[in-house]
């Protein structure tokens, strides 16, 4: 069991990362001029920009790994635990990374989506 909660942290972090690097990436000074040239301008610099491609690379990397978590366990309850995760560590990370802030409000509904899904994995 202590296995599968490693391979479903890794896949969660892989998506964080990912997430995280993505969002240096569009934010961007090169990203940003080719924002303002247009859409098509920005999609093309995006396909191109190095930041992208290691957030793909992180992407397929924890898909892959999830293959294996599905081999270990059931959807429902990986799933809920992986969700449980990203969105905590997510506005966690955000908040430290990019100085994002969340409401009262907001860090509560985080909790208990959170709280929800972790009964969803644990109840038999």
């Amino acid at each position: 069991m202590a296995l599968t909660y490693l391979l479903i942290a890794t896949t969660t972090l892989c998506t964080l990362a990912a997430q995280l690097i993505l969002k240096k990436a569009v934010t961007g000074a090169d990203l940003k001029v080719a924002l303002a040239d247009g859409p098509l301008s920005f999609i093309l610099g995006a396909a191109m920009h190095p930041l992208v491609w290691l957030a793909l690379a992180l992407q397929v990397f924890g898909y892959v790994v999830w293959f294996f978590v599905l081999t270990r366990e059931k959807l429902a309850v990986s799933f809920a635990l992986s969700g449980a995760l990203i969105y905590t560590i997510t506005a966690f990370a955000a908040w430290y990374l990019y100085g994002e802030r969340l409401g009262p409000m907001q860090w509560a509904g985080i909790l208990m989506i959170s709280a929800g899904v972790l009964l969803v994995a644990y109840h038999n």
